[in-house]
């Protein structure tokens, strides 16, 4: 079994170690574009022929199927990588989760970048998918910069500002960029403060999109297989290593030192 990933930078990890551990046996090839990024100012037009040339990096090593791992990518490129690639190569986009924490009815946060926070697309899944509930868009600017450059400083500074913008009774926070679930323990802290300690539920996009991938290509998870599974890292179509900013985080740790690396 062989699955591939794909993003920009290194928001394709929590993914990726999410794979590891449900299924310990898959290979995986994780396809990056430090030449491109960030994907986020690009025009759609311009992102969509980054995307492609990602994909078809990832694609030239056969897997099984493919996982945009990125959120705007999934927003502005997954009809032209479907068309590209299936049926032979199943693509799995990444959307945010707003429809399962809307459903618990309480107030929920939007965690999202600049760019995408209060555009049409997210407008749309809030308009589709939670219509009625009580709906706070939270912009993070700089959050997703920093998480890539694993610079800890400047993580805990985006995090607080956009805290500063969380409600203070929110019940369910949706991570709608994939490299926020990297930082998942200070963005906890911070709202913990926020809320006084009140309870609330984070709602991430890696286990569901890892176990649809699973699903679309017949697997089930499978943790307690042998941890046989190769990496295959590819910087903007070279192979090559996983970034070292990748291994401040332990999803990147994870990926690493589970398998032999493959260039």
């Amino acid at each position: 079994m062989k699955i591939a990933l794909m993003d920009s930078g290194i928001g394709l990890l929590a993914a990726a170690a999410e794979l590891r551990r449900l299924r310990p046996d898959a290979e995986l090839v994780l396809s990056c574009d430090p030449d491109g990024m960030p994907w986020g100012p690009r025009t759609p037009q311009d992102l969509t022929g980054r995307a492609l040339d990602v994909a078809r990096a990832a694609a030239a090593h056969r897997p099984d199927a493919l996982i945009v791992a990125c959120n705007t990518a999934s927003v502005h490129a997954l009809p032209a990588l479907r068309a590209e690639l299936e049926p032979l190569i199943p693509v799995i986009g990444t959307v945010p989760a707003i429809k399962p924490a809307a459903a618990a009815g309480g107030r929920v946060a939007i965690w999202a970048t600049p760019a995408t926070t209060g555009s049409p697309y997210q407008r749309g899944l809030i308009r589709d998918f939670a219509y009625g509930a009580r709906v706070t868009e939270v912009p993070c600017p700089g959050l997703a910069d920093a998480v890539e450059a694993a610079d800890e400083a400047a993580v805990v500074r985006a995090v607080a500002a956009a805290a500063a913008l969380t409600p203070a009774d929110v019940t369910d926070v949706v991570l709608g960029c994939t490299h926020y679930e990297l930082v998942e323990a200070p963005i906890r802290a911070a709202l913990a403060e926020r809320t006084g300690g009140a309870p609330f539920v984070f709602h991430g996009s890696a286990e569901p999109v890892a176990v649809q991938a699973l699903r679309r290509i017949g697997a089930r998870p499978e943790p307690g297989l042998p941890p046989t599974g190769g990496l295959t890292v590819l910087l903007s179509g070279r192979p090559g290593e996983l970034p070292g900013p990748a291994l401040g985080y332990a999803e990147g740790r994870l990926l690493a030192g589970g398998a032999a690396v493959r260039g």
